[in-house]
């Protein structure tokens, strides 16, 4: 790396702080005289990337070990690739600035599809070859987990190995095993055929897809008898014996979440057919009050952040919530520390939770109601009613919040205008509420945000058979809102059709992407667009250029007999429990929460079946 020339463009660019390291809690290890070095990367900037819970928790995991080396490299902005590509400098790490070509292994974490384009950007600038195929024996392993890695195939052609499932004893596990291939003098292909033997790593060079004339999945060949019939995702039993973080890095600059963040529990029991996460991060596990508590405070002192986040997917549903913010209601006020929620149930939980934390510093308020009328709330399993909307908001207004955001989707299976025109009314209800009250009782300047996403149809949710709305007709319900929602009080604001799309084409494609995905970066490449901006017209022309159909991939209904591109995993959640939730979403039937009786998901050793004897 040279330091001369990194030193002279970071006078050049917005932010240099981005790409300087040393910020307090971060970790700086002698390079040459770690045995296994490992560079984590986020596909994404600094800012995105600082707020990512999961960065900092394999971080310290990896550097408490004194044989390993973690450190990060991120997409650098335009102005800092343009000027790195001028002057021949190849993708750093932050914290010894080193090469990435010069680690063992590097390691993307995939949370969302759109990023796999920042993929092959990233690699290009380490000066990596796109596809695994055609990479030398002496580069690193190039590694990718996150949710967006159990349907692999996509970029299966770039991607050497992927992890399938929760990342902390499965990156020291990878580690475990590369610290022995470098010991053993191991060729990289002896050193994935050792991973492939094991839970949890899908290696795509010992599968070949083989397809129907229709173009769909026929079966996969295991290239190597080595290797499992389907890779089984991995997961921790116990969040209270896996490591915990106590500190974060704590940027110099504004990052898009600047607070302590501490991790309450996985899983969800409710059961939304649309929501790939709560399907994948099953069964449901709770770190203990006293250890909530400990992290919390501890992690305070250690950051000196005046804002704590109680995280997870549901966070009003951890069972003794009541209780662990009451006890911490007394240190956050004396201590001017604010707690945030994340995106909160339409419930009473969430009243009571509320009700708890009521003298902490007032702050913008997140529902996610997600669709505008009882009936399509009823085939998308989201639990909530009118009622409890009329019940929380009344609550929440008198208590001092005046901001309010409220998320929705548009596109959802049956779903019809009745259903979008239902959005506005449920705004105007919210809106209604806050200025209906006595005139001495309102607080604030009222500020209402309503934003639509598109739905995107996942794999291993129920509605990973549906198909997506046209960019059309998402364009049809987006003005139908903007023609409707009026009020300056009331913003509208909503997610991009075409990207959209494409994100679905992504989610729900096969190998015969990945070809198609490095022609698109290669031709905005020559085109010099390097501010990462999606360009929809790259994407289509690269897929004609392999003759895909787009179409085929996003806006085709599924069969149950169709052998899916991501059948090769095994997530633990049953096909035949997916179904059975795709034939009641249809019907507008709803399943009860797990913690109310088991549903047969399909789930082993989940604690909440342990506790039911009613079964459906």
């Amino acid at each position: 790396m040279n330091r001369k020339k990194l030193e002279k463009i970071l006078k050049l660019v917005e932010k240099p702080a981005r790409y300087i390291g040393m910020e307090k809690n971060s970790i700086v290890k002698d390079f040459e005289k770690t045995k296994v070095k490992f560079a984590f990367c986020f596909p994404d900037n600094y800012e995105l990337a600082m707020s990512y819970l999961g960065l900092h928790i394999l971080y310290f995991l990896i550097n408490q070990n004194e044989d390993y080396l973690c450190e990060r490299a991120f997409l650098p902005n335009y102005d800092m690739e343009k000027m790195m590509r001028e002057e021949n400098l190849e993708l750093f790490s932050l914290e010894n600035k080193e090469e990435l070509k010069n680690f063992d292994a590097v390691g993307f974490t995939l949370q969302y599809e759109m990023s796999f384009a920042n993929i092959l950007r990233m690699l290009d600038l380490a000066n990596l070859e796109l596809k695994s195929s055609d990479r030398k024996e002496s580069d690193p392993i190039i590694v990718a987990g996150g949710p967006c890695a159990v349907n692999p195939e996509p970029i299966a052609e770039i991607i050497d190995v992927f992890q399938i499932g929760e990342g902390e004893e499965m990156m020291l596990r990878f580690l475990e095993l590369l610290k022995i291939k470098k010991e053993k003098n191991q060729s990289k292909d002896e050193f994935l055929e050792t991973l492939a033997k094991e839970d949890g790593f899908y290696v795509p060079k010992f599968y070949k897809p083989h397809y129907n004339e229709d173009g769909t999945i026929k079966n996969y060949e295991k290239l190597n008898p080595n290797c499992k019939d389907r890779v089984k995702r991995n997961y921790i039993s116990s969040v209270d014996k896996m490591f915990q973080i106590d500190r974060m890095i704590v940027p110099y600059i504004d990052v898009v979440h600047k607070r302590a963040v501490v991790e309450i529990f996985r899983g969800c029991t409710k059961g939304c057919r649309f929501c790939q996460a709560g399907m994948l991060y099953r069964p449901i596990r709770e770190k203990s009050e006293e250890n909530i508590k400990n992290i919390a405070k501890t992690m305070i002192d250690n950051t000196g952040y005046d804002d704590v986040s109680l995280f997870s997917l549901s966070t009003c549903d951890y069972t003794n919530l009541r209780e662990v913010a009451g006890e911490m209601k007394e240190y956050f006020v004396k201590n001017n520390v604010s707690v945030s929620l994340p995106s909160l149930r339409l419930d009473s939980p969430s009243i009571d939770v509320l009700k708890d934390l009521s003298d902490v510093r007032k702050s913008s308020l997140t529902f996610a109601p997600e669709a505008g009328s009882q009936r399509l709330r009823d085939v998308i399993n989201k639990n909530v009613t009118e009622e409890n909307l009329v019940d929380v908001m009344t609550y929440v207004f008198g208590e001092g919040w005046s901001k309010i955001k409220l998320y929705f989707m548009i596109g959802l299976p049956t779903e019809t205008e009745e259903d979008i025109r239902g959005i506005k009314e449920l705004a105007y209800l919210v809106r209604d509420l806050f200025f209906k009250r006595d005139r001495e009782d309102i607080k604030g300047d009222f500020r209402l945000v309503v934003s639509t996403s598109c739905f995107v149809p996942k794999p291993f949710t129920p509605f990973q058979w549906f198909k997506q709305d046209s960019i059309d007709e998402f364009y049809e319900k987006i003005g139908i809102l903007r023609s409707i929602i009026k009020d300056k009080k009331v913003e509208y604001n909503y997610h991009d059709p075409e990207l959209s799309y494409i994100e679905a084409v992504l989610a729900r494609g096969d190998r015969k992407l990945s070809d198609a995905l490095i022609y698109a970066y290669k031709e905005e490449k020559k085109a010099e667009k390097l501010d990462n901006e999606f360009i929809y017209e790259n994407y289509l022309s690269a897929f004609k250029k392999y003759n895909l159909d787009p179409d085929f991939y996003a806006r085709r209904e599924r069969s149950f007999d169709e052998v899916l591109p991501w059948d090769i995993i095994d997530v633990g959640v049953s096909k035949e429990f997916l179904k059975r939730e795709y034939e009641k979403s249809v019907k507008a039937e709803t399943t009860k929460d797990c913690r109310i009786s088991c549903n047969a998901c399909g789930i082993k050793n989940c604690e909440m079946r342990g506790k039911h004897e009613n079964f459906v």
